[in-house]
């Protein structure tokens, strides 16, 4: 995912810790519901920690942990018990906190009494806010001191910071509290088999000035909070879904909720809803992370790709800037919000250093041009597609070899900058690092894709000689990768070329990304197939990043040997297209059955160890979650297997299921299609579709691939056997 390198790995959150996260807010604490300054706890708004110690004491104490449950991905429910003085186990004395993350923090305190006598009940609620940024937080260096100041004024209390000319501030309320300048403090007297309870909340000064005063947390009768209004309508615009198998429909459910949740607007569009990567660390926008996402939730909901497509294209890169690594036409690869944006990589709030978000932004236009937007919108978005496909030749392929190659431009910047962006992710079989410029393989079948994309939009736009011009580049670019990225005598694809040219011979599942666009010459597709399926690469809970026999192998490691979901989503979709069904249906079953041991949500990742010597997914220890392409990748697996795509401006609607037998029957309502709503049923494989708009027809068989509509239009040029491609 985002923002690793040798001295930046994230800080474990902890086992037993709580995240919410609703927009570009979150909030972690330990399993009791406090948060401590020294952990990489507290409440966080726009990459500001606002909130860093929140603890409860009832008569001096911290709460004993019961339960902890996340009611929404913003709200949670946490159950303690009040531990007894005197020593025995068992305290009369149970407290219920419902919180809930929204611009801030509130929530809701009861006191139960199970005794027969009345509890005299001394409670205080201590605060502290360090305005801590994000990355001091994650990497535990916290070095900024503010100078602070705090005011209690009745039931309020007000932190205020100041750091250089930046002011922050955060008021604390709680009703009926006695506010000192360190905490808000309640003398009770709970009655015998009775309760008491109050509310609190802690908002940022200036957040979203319609911040509200009074907790929105929901109770039985109460008006839905600002977060459920924005649930309820995400909810009732995405597709309603039931499945045979009920773990799975859980599965899909936990998925759409969290892709909700992950949504934050453009400050400067709010109609515009982008997705966040993920929780805790990447709660803000990614070139990488947010398009792969968005491409993935494209039949739950089209319009997220489109506000990704148009938030950064309007960061799209002017200049050359070392530093940030911007370049003309380059698409970024993350924005921080916080002020002290030195900690970011790059030094600076917006940071570029992706090789392949460029690409890849102009295949996920192809995509959402494909699934009906009005053409002028369309058309509004070809320049940035232009000068990105610009920057592949001027910027991206410096020495002009044809491939598309990175090394960063400053040592605050990645190390790496594919997908796999730890400082040790690329490497030999025998565990040498690569040596930068590096030439990924899964970045090359990025720009394949991307030529191709381009190349069809002109067709549909009447501009059939740059659709030809297009075309042959990419075809030329499928030659050259076959030719020097394939291993014959391994039997499988270099991860990459190093600087040297030499190929980077591990066997790693990034070449498993390169069938789902189609670069893949036919005659290498088995090999390919066969080795990501073998016990060296399949752990039985999804296809390793990094071969077992591999020189850098290690299963608890980051990208060297363990499980990504969104990986292999990516993956299966590739073999479904090459007509590998059987694999694709073993690797949705595997990953879909290790969401089972997590509720339901997949993680970012989790360790390779085989299901043969553990019969669990082992946790990593500071993956995100939810994360936004781990939670679009059941969708990913459902719709691959459902051959389910769409040609608006074709007039056609594909579908040719193949779901494994165990997921039962599939009935989805709701579904968007060409600015209607359609009803699909799949009943053993055999699928039915109701409500279609007018104009668009069921075809049943696998979308037709921009290869076969190139060659339908007469653009292609001679291209090797069975050269395919997608969007």
């Amino acid at each position: 995912m985002a923002g690793w390198n040798a001295d930046t790995a994230a800080g474990p959150v902890g086992a037993g810790t709580n995240t919410l996260v609703e927009g570009s807010s979150f909030c972690i604490s330990l399993a009791n519901g406090d948060m401590h300054p020294e952990h990489p706890h507290g409440v966080f708004h726009e990459d500001t920690r606002i909130v860093s110690r929140w603890n409860l004491a009832v008569n001096g104490q911290p709460l004993e942990p019961l339960t902890a449950e996340t009611k929404e991905p913003y709200r949670a429910l946490f159950i303690g018990r009040v531990p007894r003085s005197d020593g025995y186990a068992d305290s009369p004395l149970i407290v219920e906190r419902l919180r809930e993350v929204a611009a801030g923090l509130f929530e809701e305190i009861t006191i139960r009494n199970y005794s027969s006598e009345p509890a005299e009940c001394s409670v205080s609620v201590s605060v502290e806010a360090d305005f801590a940024d994000l990355f001091e937080v994650k990497e535990a260096r916290v070095q900024r001191h503010w100078e602070e100041s705090r005011r209690s004024d009745g039931e309020s209390l007000t932190i205020e910071a100041v750091w250089h000319d930046v002011l922050k501030r955060v008021v604390i309320k709680g009703s009926g509290a006695v506010a000192t300048p360190d905490a808000l403090t309640y003398q009770t007297l709970v009655p015998p088999r009775g309760q008491w309870s109050t509310r609190l909340s802690a908002t940022p000064a200036g957040a979203g000035t319609g911040a509200p005063s009074a907790p929105p947390v929901h109770q039985a009768g109460l008006q839905e909070s600002p977060s459920d209004r924005r649930r309820r309508e995400w909810v009732a615009k995405i597709p309603r879904l039931h499945m045979g198998n009920r773990s799975i429909e859980r599965t899909l459910r936990r998925s759409y909720d969290d892709l909700g949740a992950l949504r934050i607007e453009d400050p400067a569009h709010p109609e515009r809803i982008v997705v966040a990567a993920g929780a805790p660390w990447f709660m803000t926008l990614f070139g990488r992370d947010s398009l792969w996402a968005s491409e993935m939730a494209l039949p739950v909901d089209p319009s997220l790709a489109l506000g990704t497509l148009q938030t950064l294209a309007d960061r799209q890169g002017k200049v050359v800037d070392p530093m940030s690594e911007e370049e003309p036409g380059k698409i970024l690869h993350e924005v921080r919000l916080g002020v002290s944006s030195g900690l970011a990589l790059g030094g600076k709030s917006v940071y570029y250093g992706s090789v392949d978000a460029t690409p890849q932004f102009v295949m996920t236009l192809g995509s959402v041009s494909r699934w009906g937007f009005a053409k002028d919108i369309i058309a509004a978005l070809l320049p940035h597609a232009d000068r990105a496909l610009d920057w592949v030749r001027d910027y991206g392929d410096k020495d002009g070899d044809g491939f598309v190659e990175y090394a960063r431009l400053n040592d605050q910047g990645l190390l790496n900058q594919g997908w796999k962006d730890s400082w040790d992710g690329i490497n030999f079989a025998d565990g040498t690092l690569a040596e930068p410029p590096i030439a990924l393989c899964e970045v090359q079948a990025l720009v394949y894709s991307a030529l191709l994309s381009r190349a069809w939009m002109a067709y549909d736009g009447g501009d059939a000689p740059m659709a030809a011009r297009l075309t042959e580049e990419a075809a030329r670019l499928k030659k050259r990768f076959n030719e020097d990225f394939w291993l014959p005598e391994r039997g499988w694809f270099a991860v990459a070329l190093d600087g040297r040219k030499r190929p980077v011979d591990a066997c790693a599942s990034n070449m498993g990304q390169c069938l789902w666009h189609g670069i893949v010459d036919d005659d290498k597709v088995p090999l390919v197939a066969e080795r990501l399926m073998s016990p060296e690469m399949f752990s039985g809970w999804g296809v390793r990043t990094l071969a077992t026999d591999m020189g850098a192998y290690n299963p608890a490691s980051y990208h060297n040997g363990s499980v990504w979901p969104h990986d292999n989503a990516i993956i299966a979709a590739g073999l479904m297209r090459y007509g590998y069904v059987e694999e694709a249906q073993r690797i949705a079953t595997a990953l879909l059955e290790a969401a089972d041991y997590s509720n339901g949500r997949l993680p970012e990742l989790f360790c390779g160890f085989s299901r043969e010597q553990v019969a669990e997914p082992v946790p990593y220890p500071t993956a995100c979650s939810p994360q936004a392409w781990a939670a679009t990748t059941p969708i990913m697996l459902i719709t691959s297997l459902m051959r389910y795509d769409a040609h608006v401006s074709r007039g056609g609607f594909w579908m040719d299921p193949a779901l494994p037998e165990s997921f039962g029957d599939l009935h989805i309502s709701n579904a968007p299609m060409a600015g209607g709503r359609m009803t699909i049923n799949i009943s053993g494989s055999e699928p039915s579709v109701e409500g279609l708009p007018e104009g668009i027809r069921f075809h049943r068989e696998h979308r037709p691939w921009l290869t076969e509509l190139v060659a339908q239009a007469g653009l292609d040029t001679p291209q090797g056997n069975g050269a395919v491609s997608n969007d």
